[in-house]
């Protein structure tokens, strides 16, 4: 899909909230206007339909809520999730961008089980395809050097289903439409998607 039909996408979005609660999970190369289109979604529906939004990048949350483990941070973890959990619509940003592990597997599980279980929105961007696990990842198997896990990841590109678990992605399939975005990386040719920014 087009930017632009991805752009008419996100409107129609907007446009059939709330009668059409299943989310977006926009996916495709880095620098295609994935995030940028995700956060004039949550305006639009801020500004048109008064609509309680969050926005959360996915490396960042899962670092703030391993963060609060710590005894000397003053949040806790149910205290950083409560807004995730209730929001009528979230925006989890960049999902899958670090490295999967059963704590990091366990808590997307968390956060998206609930939201379906609760019939909450919600709009996710990321740069895997949308493929079920090509490799078997074993979370009991030695560490490898970062060197070896670039070298494999250049070897074959891990998709989405590598990322979070084949499991989670056929819930993402229940919670959200999926959209692919196809388009040259505006950041590079220093360009910004003007498009979206009338949604």
């Amino acid at each position: 899909m087009s930017v632009r039909g991805a752009y008419r996408a996100a409107r129609r979005f907007v446009e059939d909230y709330p009668n059409e609660k299943n989310g977006l999970l926009l996916w495709g190369n880095a620098g295609v206007g994935k995030t940028h289109l995700a956060v004039s979604i949550i305006k639009a529906l801020i500004r048109e339909k008064g609509v309680e939004c969050v926005f959360y990048d996915y490396a960042e949350l899962l670092k703030q809520i391993q963060d609060s483990y710590n005894p000397a941070v003053q949040t806790t973890e149910l205290g950083l999730l409560r807004p995730v959990f209730a929001t009528e619509v979230l925006v989890l940003d960049d999902l899958g961008s670090v490295r999967p592990t059963e704590w990091r597997w366990d808590t997307i599980r968390l956060i998206l089980n609930t939201r379906y279980n609760d019939d909450r929105t919600t709009i996710i961007t990321t740069n895997f395809a949308d493929k079920p696990a090509a490799t078997v990842w074993d979370p009991d198997a030695p560490r490898r050097s970062e060197s070896a896990e670039m070298a494999q990841a250049a070897a074959r590109k891990e998709t989405l289903g590598d990322r979070i678990t084949d499991r989670m992605l056929s819930r993402l399939h229940e919670m959200c439409h999926f959209r692919k975005m196809d388009g040259h990386d505006y950041r590079q040719g220093g360009k910004k998607a003007k498009i979206m920014d009338a949604l």
